[in-house]
């Protein structure tokens, strides 16, 4: 196995095209990186650092900009308005028949429109983010009271940060391998490691190796879980029937329906993110106009926020439900089996038309249910972990291995195709 892996890394930098996109993948995080450690003006450090140390929630938040908002860099709001972006447009298309028929009828073209319109969306829900962070930040006294000069500079400054963000992982999309924006949020994860670690191996004391050997044996099992359960999938046994072409009968071939066990990946993560986060942000806008019954709602929910039992019950919730709501919007069981049909393929045993259709739906439904609450434990794994261990140097998050993991095989598989080609 060993000899094979360096086999393939020989053949990927030998190759001029494959080296040329993976240096090209190095520079573009090594500029993103750069961009994440310019902060924006009149930052308290030390603020900063306790409204992050106080608020889980947000800590987690930061996972999804990429490292970008513990620093409140010029990039602080991460490839985040474009994901919301492209949610929306996703959800749109069950919504709008006009994005529906691009999305999934007219191929390539269709896909390029959509796309456009997400780049376009962006834009807006960049703006109203970064004025509801700014607001936000300013009530937690992390930056001063800005004057309107000052505050549209610093809006126009963050909007445009994540929009150069959303074109430069699509640039890498283009010209390195693997999907851009997934990698600019791996590269803000990794980042975080080394100090993480750090600050553990210095707080350690005797006394407190039991918890740390604790820490890393569940660390290891959150690994190996996140690893099974990103490549589990349910095979629906698939035949063709048999077809007559001239005076030859071909025989029907056998195959197999995959049904991946996280259809819906860590999108419902991002879904409850964004509904937890929304009535903060708008509390925060609100608490800026003086509003008195602002400022106390608001005070509410930051302590509500700041409670791991009370929030971390709402988030699991939440990411079960939008898993079942996110799968049932992107996978449609019709669609499944009319091309089944279309195609002369069946289920063996069950009649092809409707009764494939309530088959397929049952089975995605019956795997839905283990990946939602797979994917709400992650949510909450850095409460539960450091609730058991005691060990509050280094967050262990689940959505953090879970994206890491996921982009990482992602990365690997597409490097391999890239060596196979040329192989071949």
């Amino acid at each position: 196995m060993l000899n094979s892996l360096l086999h393939k890394l020989k053949l990927a930098f030998g190759d001029p095209s494959i080296r040329f996109r993976i240096f090209f993948l190095i520079g573009a995080l090594a500029l993103f990186r750069l961009l994440a450690s310019i902060p924006i003006p009149s930052v308290d450090k030390n603020a900063l650092a306790a409204f992050f140390a106080n608020n889980q929630f947000f800590g987690l938040l930061n996972i999804f900009s990429g490292g970008g908002l513990s620093q409140l860099s010029i990039v602080m709001l991460g490839v985040g308005p474009y994901i919301t972006a492209s949610i929306i447009m996703q959800l749109g298309t069950i919504i709008f028949p006009q994005v529906k028929q691009a999305y999934f009828e007219e191929g390539e073209a269709g896909r390029a429109k959509f796309i456009g319109w997400s780049r376009l969306l962006t834009i807006p829900i960049a703006i109203l983010q970064g004025i509801a962070f700014l607001f936000l930040l300013q009530s937690q006294g992390v930056i001063p009271h800005l004057d309107s000069v000052a505050l549209v500079a610093n809006i126009a400054l963050i909007a445009a940060g994540s929009m150069l963000l959303m074109w430069l992982g699509e640039l890498v999309t283009e010209f390195g391998i693997g999907n851009g924006v997934s990698l600019i949020i791996l590269a803000g994860i990794l980042a975080s490691v080394p100090s993480g670690i750090s600050q553990t191996i210095f707080a350690a004391t005797t006394a407190s190796i039991p918890s740390y050997l604790a820490f890393t044996l569940l660390g290891l099992a959150m690994i190996y879980a996140v690893v099974v359960v990103s490549d589990a999938e349910r095979s629906i046994p698939i035949a063709y029937a048999r077809a007559v072409r001239g005076a030859a009968l071909s025989q029907g071939a056998a195959t197999y329906l995959p049904l991946r066990l996280l259809q819906a990946g860590v999108i419902p993560i991002i879904f409850a993110l964004s509904l937890l986060l929304l009535p903060q942000m708008a509390l925060s806008a609100l608490s800026a106009l003086k509003l008195s019954f602002a400022s106390s709602a608001s005070l509410w929910y930051t302590g509500f926020l700041a409670n791991p039992w009370e929030y971390g019950s709402i988030y699991f919730l939440l990411v079960v439900l939008f898993t079942y709501f996110y799968t049932s919007v992107t996978f449609e069981p019709h669609r499944v089996a009319e091309n089944l049909q279309k195609t002369g393929a069946f289920v063996p045993g069950v009649r092809p038309g409707r009764e494939t259709e309530e088959y397929i739906g049952r089975v995605v439904n019956r795997i839905t249910l283990p990946g939602a609450c797979f994917l709400g434990l992650l949510a909450v794994a850095p409460s539960i972990i450091q609730g058991l261990t005691g060990v509050t140097t280094l967050a262990l998050g689940g959505t953090a291995l879970l994206i890491a993991v996921q982009v990482t095989l992602d990365l690997a598989n597409k490097i391999d195709a890239q060596v196979s080609l040329r192989e071949y």
